[in-house]
This record gives C-alpha cells, structure tokens and sequence, in this order.
C-alpha cells in the first residue's frame, strides 16, 4: 500500500486520488485492499467503501469474485453516438472481443462530434467501428496519444501571455484605482461586457466576484472541468488549444478576489489533458510571472452529478459527490468550509480577451437583440459536427447553415436539443428562436452549456427522450427519491408502447418540484418536450 501510496499525503480530502492509485495499478479494487487503504488514511471501511463505491470508474471486488478482465473497451451510448450507430458497435464488439474482453455501455465521454466513440483502455476512438477497435486490441495501444499543437507555456508567454497578470498584480501592489487594470476597473469590465457563467448556470461573473470579495478570507477557487453533459465538449477544445489562457484567466480571478488556493476539478474521462495540465502546471510554477496561490489538479471519477458545484465540492474534498442543501450557498461556505469561487473554466478563459479588448468589443458580437458570443458544441445529424464560437442569438437554422455545413446527405431538420440532453427538445418549426440565456425558457427549455443535437427525420424524439432519461437514472447520485426513483420510474413508462401522459405529466412535476438538485429537476424537461411538440411520437410505431 505504501509503494503504491507513495508520497501522497494521507488527507482525506486526497482519498479518490489514492483510489485512482490503486485502480490504475490493478485494473480493480479488492476488499482487503480497500480496508488496507482506510487503514492507511485513518479513516473507517465504511467511509472508503462508500466513496470507492459511489464512483463509477472504480471497479470493486469482492472476496472470491474474478477481477474484471486486463483491458476494458467503452462505448458511448449517449445520444450522439446513439445517432451514429453505438448500439450496433456494442453488439459486433460483443460478438467478436466479447469473450476475451469487456464491453462496457458508458455515459458521454465528451467526443460527441467524433460519434461513435469507443475508449479502449484509455485511448479514444473516433468515428469508431470494429476494425479501427479491433486494431487497436491487437497493437496494445491502450494509452492516449500526447497532445499536440497546443499552446506551451513557453510559447505562451512569448505571445503576451501572463501580462496581464503582471499588470493586475502590479496595480495591485500601487493601490491606484484609475490604473486600467485596477481591480476596481477589472471588475467593471466583467460587469459591463455581461459575462456570465458557462457552465449552464449562466450567472454574472463580475457579480459572482464582488459577492466573493466582501467574504472572510481565506477564500478558494474551485474550477469545473467535468462537463458530462452529453451533446457538451467546448471545453476540452478550448483546454487542448490554448490551456494556460484559461489558466491565467484563473489566476487573475484569484489576485482580483482574492483567493489563496486553486482546486481545478477534471473529469477522469480527460486523461490526454489531465497529462499535459501536470506538465504545464509545472512549468508555470517552475518559472512563474509573479506570485501565484497553490494550484491542485483534481481527478474526477465518473460521475456526472460532480458537474453540479456543490456535488464537485464534496468530491474535491474526497467523498460522495452528493449535492449540498443550501442555504448556505458556496460562496459563502463552500469547499472546506471556506468561501468560494466557483467556475467553469470556459468563463475564465474568455476573462484575458475581455480585460484586453473591452466590454464594448464584446456587447458589439450577437444577433437577435442578443449581446456577446457563445460556444456552441454541434453534434448530431450535421455535416461539420464541432465546436463553434458564434453570437449570442443566433438561432438554430444558423447554426446549421453558417457554420454546420448543412444538414446530413439525406436529413431533414426535425428536432434539436438545444442545451443538451437536460435542456429539452423543440422541433423544427421552432429553428428560429434566438440561442441565449433567457431565450428558450417560454419554450420548456434552456440553453444550458450550449450544447446542439440536431434530430433528423431519420430519428425518433420519444428514443432520444427514452435516451436522456436512462442517462438520468444511471448518473442520479440518489441522494433524494424524487430523482432517484422519479428518473427509473419515468424510464419505466417510456419504454412502454404507448406513454401515459397523466403519469408521466404528474411524475415530472414531483421531480421539478421536489428534487435537490438540477439533475432531478431538468430530467423531465426532454419528456415533457415530447408530450408538448411531438404528440404523434407518444404511441411507438406510430
């Protein structure tokens, strides 16, 4: 245990990066081993099994059950790759490695635009089929390829990189408010391009800043990668470009909060990032621009609750990433009892290009009435699936055809998702309403983290409603029956030939109204979606 413990210090708030130790050492976790390991943290059996357990890339044994087989293969089976073929994948995959290997049905990985996506091992496959999986079983490639062609540290900062740090720390030190980049005209800027959070919650961030400002000191900075919303993959595009401007847009937040410590939580599916995130953490701190807090880089584990902030704070302290009752809020007692910032990190990363070419350069971009610009990640029955930087209120026909390519050979426009898969489904008829905040709302939906599916004549509505809510039922942390047994219960109905409307129109609102967290409450949205706008879908076969 020490061996594979090595010199990481036994804080329980490091018990899933120990788990990890273990599981990437063996391939499983084993009983004795989990005891060994509670043991070693000072910590009861009970606490560590109920973490270990929780966390769906933790593969635990019993005494005298098999360890899973040496090499796991994943296929997605999320919407996108629904789309593409992952159920005919699954079954070539089980007929022709099923006995030598494991196949395992997995939640987004977070390549829609790549669908259909196969992991072997911890190496992604795009477009994958069984020769290109098959192919790789057979050379051992199970380990991802470094990235490459993104921005270093070095080359970084060659190119005005961590400037503006410097700038701000500078003023800082001087105290000059009309500096232009005091931390009084920092905020200001935030405020007045209206840059709000990207995540899904869409919350102010200069607000979000003053509010952590004015709390008692030591403050921290929790920053969330785990983007498990299927249809959701702007953010690893951004990270494997141009890493440190999210990284220096994390560190101005710190100087101008003040923060003392960064905790940057990555979901484990990001094993190529998590890699070059260590080596270029390293060069920033070997050689750093200024003073800078403690950074850590946390591993996520499988669990898409964690991209809830409360639920991502539990796990970053090393328990079930279960979601917080609140009040309070965690901005006032957050991670370690500590007020703290919380942010995805596409938000910090627009922070440098806002604070260099201003507010206005920023409320000048949309479409619509609507201000600034989004990140849409396109998936679906597209010619150019990806990720696109668009203005804010474009509407989906757009999208499509500005910068989509245009629908599939053969497709027509149906239906779309337009904030993934727990922002609800319109129909074609309604391709034309602004992209935005606060836009889709009158419509039963929301854009969430901008996330587009986009749903031939080809498809089935009700199969990707049927879809979205197995992926709730599956990643409910069950903290809350409405949500744990409302998503298995609504799974239940909608398998069923024909839907029954009143159940299902009852047991979303007990779900909306009565679940903790967002997960419970937006499960329904695809559903009701369904029974609003695609009523010939509510008989199978009809």
């Amino acid at each position: 245990m020490c061996r594979l413990l090595q010199d990481t210090p036994r804080r329980p708030d490091l018990l899933i990066e120990a788990l990890h130790k273990l599981q990437d050492h063996l391939g499983y976790i084993s009983k004795d081993l989990l005891c060994a390991l509670a043991d070693e943290m000072n910590l009861s059996n009970a606490e560590v099994y109920e973490v270990a357990s929780f966390y769906h890339h933790f593969d635990l044994i019993n005494d005298g059950q098999s360890p899973p087989p040496a090499l796991t293969i994943r296929v997605c089976e999320s919407i996108s790759c629904h789309l593409a073929g992952a159920e005919k994948l699954i079954h070539e995959l089980t007929q022709v490695l099923g006995d030598k290997l494991r196949i395992q049905r997995v939640p987004c990985v977070g390549r829609c635009q790549n669908a259909p996506v196969a992991v072997v091992g911890k190496r992604p496959v795009s477009q994958a089929d069984i020769h290109k999986v098959t192919q790789l079983v057979e050379t051992g490639l199970t380990e991802p390829d470094l990235l490459e062609g993104y921005l270093d540290y070095k080359t970084y900062c060659a190119q005005g990189g961590y400037q503006l740090l410097q700038q701000i720390q500078s003023s800082a030190i001087s105290g000059a408010e009309t500096d232009p980049l005091s931390i009084e005209q920092v905020l200001t800027t935030l405020e007045g391009a209206n840059l709000r959070g990207l995540g899904g919650a869409g919350f102010p961030a200069g607000r979000k800043w003053r509010i952590l400002r004015d709390q008692p000191a030591p403050r921290l900075l929790a920053v969330n990668i785990d983007e498990g919303e299927p249809g959701t993959f702007k953010d690893r595009f951004y990270l494997e470009k141009d890493p440190h401007r999210f990284l220096e847009g994390a560190l101005i937040a710190a100087k101008v909060v003040g923060i003392r410590e960064i905790y940057i939580y990555l979901r484990d599916e990001y094993a190529a990032i998590r890699t070059m995130l260590e080596r270029e953490l390293s060069a920033l701190q070997s050689k750093p621009p200024c003073a800078l807090p403690a950074i850590h880089l946390r591993r996520g584990a499988g669990a898409y609750i964690c991209g809830e902030e409360s639920a991502m704070i539990e796990s970053i302290e090393g328990k079930r990433g279960m979601p917080r009752q609140r009040p309070p809020y965690v901005a006032q007692v957050g991670l370690f009892g500590r007020p703290t910032l919380e942010h995805n990190m596409e938000t910090l990363y627009w922070v440098r290009e806002l604070l260099e070419k201003g507010a206005d350069w920023f409320t000048r971009q949309g479409r619509n009435g609507r201000h600034g610009l989004r990140s849409f990640s396109v998936s679906g029955r597209v010619k150019n699936p990806g990720v696109y930087l668009a203005p804010a209120g474009i509407t989906l026909q757009q999208l499509i055809d500005e910068y989509g390519g245009g629908m599939l050979e053969g497709h027509q426009l149906y239906a779309y998702f337009p904030g993934g898969a727990s922002g609800g489904i319109l129909p074609a008829s309604l391709a034309d309403i602004p992209l935005d905040f606060d836009t889709l709302q009158p419509h039963g939906c929301f854009i969430g983290s901008a996330a587009i599916i986009v749903l031939s004549q080809q498809d089935s509505v009700r199969d990707a409603a049927l879809n979205a809510m197995r992926f709730f039922a599956h990643e409910s942390c069950g903290q809350c029956t409405p949500c744990r047994v409302g998503t298995e219960k609504a799974v239940h109905l909608m398998e069923q030939k024909t839907w029954d409307r009143d159940l299902l129109e009852e047991l979303s609102s007990v779900m909306i109204d009565a679940s903790i967290c967002g997960l419970g409450q937006a499960a329904p949205n695809p559903l009701l979606s369904v029974l609003k706008y695609f009523p010939q879908e509510l008989q199978h076969g009809a």
